[in-house]
C-alpha cells in the first residue's frame, strides 16, 4: 500500500508519516524496486496503533521510547507494560478532568435555561 493510501486510510498526513519513519517511531517500511514505501499489513497495524496512541494523548517521545523498546524484542515487554501503564493513568486523570469540565458545562447550561424560561414567563 502507497504512503497516500495509508495516509487516507487512517487519516494521518504522509508527512507525518514519514516524520514518525524519520524518528524511528515505524520502522521497516519496505519499498518497491521504484524506491517507493510499499506499506504492508504489518506496518499498516503499527500505523494504527501509533495513531490510537496519539489520539490517545501519548507524547511522540512517549511514543518513540515505547517503539524503539517494541523493535527491540521481548527482553523489553515489561518496560513498554510500564510505558502503556503509564498513559492509562494519564488517561484516566484526563477522564475525571473532562468530566468535570462536563458537569460545570451542564450546570452553566442549566442556569440559561432556566433564566431565559424566567424571562419568556415575564415577557408573557
Amino acid at each position: 500500500m502507497k504512503i497516500a493510501e495509508v495516509s487516507k486510510r487512517y487519516g494521518i498526513s504522509a508527512d507525518t508519516l514519514r516524520y514518525y519513519e524519520r524518528i524511528g517511531i515505524l520502522q521497516g517500511i519496505p519499498r518497491n524496486a521504484s524506491g517507493i514505501r510499499d506499506y504492508n499489513e504489518a506496518n499498516c497495524k503499527t500505523v494504527e496503533f501509533v495513531k490510537c496512541m496519539r489520539d490517545a494523548g501519548m507524547s511522540i517521545e512517549a511514543l518513540t521510547e515505547y517503539m524503539d523498546l517494541f523493535y527491540r524484542g521481548d527482553e523489553t515487554m515489561e518496560r513498554r507494560k510500564a510505558i502503556l501503564q503509564n498513559q492509562r493513568e494519564d488517561i484516566r486523570r484526563r477522564i475525571v478532568e473532562l468530566e468535570d469540565a462536563l458537569s460545570r458545562l451542564d450546570y452553566k447550561i442549566d442556569h440559561y435555561e432556566d433564566v431565559m424560561e424566567h424571562e419568556r414567563d415575564i415577557l408573557k
